[in-house]
Parts: C-alpha cells; structure tokens; sequence
C-alpha cells in the first residue's frame, strides 16, 4: 500500500496570515516528498476560508516549482464549475509546470453552500450528470481537435492547449460513492478515490466492496488503482486522543454547515453548527470518532491502517485537516513518517508474507 496526502490551506481566523498558512502547506508537502509518500493532493473550493483553494492547479503549480518527486493531484476539481475547455488546457498546462506529475481527480462535488453560488442553487448531487459528460471531453480535447455538442456544453472543434506532458494523458481519478460512479468510472478507464467520511471502520468495506463489485461487473478491463481519504492524526501518548478529536469534531461542525447549508457563514468563516442539527449527531461521540478516524498512537494507527490494505486500497491518502496548530500537525506527519510508513514498505512485508506461509 502506497501513501498520499492531503492538504488544505484553511484559516479558522481572520488573524491568520494566509501567506502563513500556505507556507505551513508547503512545508508539509515537502516532508511528505522526503518520506516517502507517492502523491499530494489539492482541492477545489470556493468563498470559504475552511479551505482556501479556487484553483487546485494554481496549488499545485505552486507545490511543483518548491519540490522534485512527488507527484501532485487534484483531490478534486468539481465538475459543475468547469467548462470542458478550460479545464483541459489548465490541466494540461499544470502537467507542463510540474514536468508531468499531475493526477487530475475529479468529482461531482460536495459542498450545497458553493453550489448555491456557483451552480446556480442546483442540487450537489446533480453533479455526477456534468462529470459524466466533462471527463471525455476533456480526454478527446487532449487527443486534438474536438467538437462538442452535449446537455451541459456545446462549442465547435477546438483542442487543449497545450497538451499534456504524459501521454496519452495524466491518470485519471474519479471520487466515487454509489455504484454507478464506480462502474461508470471503471468503463472510462480511470482510478476511484473514495472517502469513508467520519463513518465507522465498517464503511472501509462497504466502499471496497462496491469498487469490487464493479470489478466483477466489468470483466476484461484492467483493474484501476483504489485510493482512500481519511482524515489522520498520530500522537506519542494514548491518552493524548481527546484534543485532536475535539477538534476534529469542530472541523466535522463546520463542515456539517457546508454541506448542509444548516449554519451562518460570515466573511468566508464557516460557524460550527449545533449537533442536534445535524443529521447523525452519533457520528461525533468522540470515543466513535477516535475508532473511525486514523488518530492514534503509531502502533494503533498501524493497526487501523491493516483494514485497508486487507480491502485491497492501493494508495491510503491522509488527511491532515484537523484544526490544530502547525507544530502539532507537524510533528503528527513526522510520527506517520518514522513510525507508520516503515510497516508497510515492501522490505517488511516481505518477511510478514513468508511467515504466514510457513
């Protein structure tokens, strides 16, 4: 199992310096690219502080010019706010800037609050329908010239400029829930990102078992990578736990705002909403949380982390998006990093694998 990460640039004050803030991410992401982590992704988000990020592949450029290796994805780019041509020539152009490491990851989008400004009021779920139309098009304007006439867009032969450095293309991620995105987005040849959200451990499966069952259902075509987000916190001392997740539970309350548009949103700055507001209030007992969430001590976040690679998740993408300082998120990282990571390296499961065979 590889990993990944997650980054947001989010103020939860307006005495935060946002060139702070997106120093601290850099920071971040450069650890990440010196221990090992395969990829870092950026998202898409609009008029909220929570995540300061209206235009991932502006990050991204950004994150490229400061590092090497790592390869630097979108985590995702909300389909409804793009038009066809413009996102394939951004795409592209951030594939020439980070000299072919993009991973351009796409979704229906989630947030009601954004869609209600951007997307004239729809309904989020609404969303898969423009994704479905978006992505082959995008694909075909990468390939060359390309006419367009669908439910959402319509424009004469045009092409990308300019054209991505990877060729054909730069992988493909879709984030999926329902079945019918995992099955649409394995016919259209691309990798799932799926997220368990603040759900119990049990969730991993479900999620795996839907990625799965599209498997079955598609026979002949190669088997996609499988990436899943959760959000992930690592500490020295067990009894340690209740801090992060009582933050976690704020970050959960604003995000409950977002989402369900239920909250006061004042200058960017997302209120927390009341819990009895919120539709599975369970959800946020910290003691559940603390078993969803990846936090922990290194030794029980290793624990935890065996449920995924067990449900055959390719890539564990960590989200380190609580609301704590940057010295603890930090050092968080660096914990993951000289603790975590060196359980799942080829060089020690090797040894695991022969010892279950004898």
């Amino acid at each position: 199992m590889k990993f990944a990460i997650s980054v947001n640039m989010t103020r939860t004050d307006p005495s935060q310096d946002i060139r702070r803030v997106a120093e601290h991410a850099v920071d971040l992401i450069r650890m990440a690219e010196q221990g090992g982590f395969e990829c870092a992704y950026a998202q898409e988000h609009h008029t909220i502080e929570f995540a300061v990020a209206p235009n991932p592949f502006m990050i991204l450029t950004h994150w490229a010019a400061r590092t090497s290796r790592i390869r630097l994805g979108t985590a995702t780019v909300v389909a409804p706010y793009w038009h066809p041509i413009r996102l394939a020539g951004e795409s592209a152009l951030c594939d020439v800037f980070s000299d072919g490491r993009l991973e351009l990851g796409i979704a229906r989008g989630a947030y009601q609050w954004e869609f209600d400004r951007l997307a004239g009021g729809m309904q989020q779920q609404i969303g898969v329908a423009y994704m479905k139309e978006l992505l082959p098009a995008v694909k075909a304007l990468w390939a060359g010239d390309y006419t367009h006439n669908g439910e959402f867009w319509k424009f004469p032969h045009s092409s990308s400029v300019p054209k991505p450095v990877q060729k054909p293309h730069p992988p493909i991620w879709v984030a999926a829930r329902d079945p019918g995105t995992y099955d649409w987005a394995i016919k259209s040849g691309a990798n799932i990102m799926a997220t368990p959200l603040s759900r119990p451990p049990a969730e991993v499966k479900i999620l795996a078992d839907k990625f799965n069952q599209a498997l079955a259902d598609n026979p002949g075509i190669p088997r996609p990578r499988f990436l899943m987000l959760r959000s992930g916190y690592v500490y020295e001392n067990a009894d340690d736990w209740r801090r992060p997740i009582e933050a976690a539970i704020v970050d959960g309350r604003r995000f409950e705002n977002l989402f369900q548009t239920n909250g006061k949103v004042i200058n960017g700055f997302a209120d927390p909403v009341d819990l009895s507001t919120v539709s599975n209030p369970e959800a946020y007992n910290p003691e559940k949380l603390h078993e969803s969430l990846l936090f922990g001590t290194p030794e029980q976040v290793v624990e935890k982390l065996r449920l995924y690679e067990e449900n055959g998740v390719d890539v564990f993408c960590l989200g380190v998006n609580t609301g704590l300082s940057w010295a603890e998120k930090k050092r968080s990282l660096e914990l993951f990093i000289e603790r975590v990571m060196p359980h799942f390296t080829e060089e020690t499961r090797r040894p695991i694998a022969a010892a279950a065979r004898a």
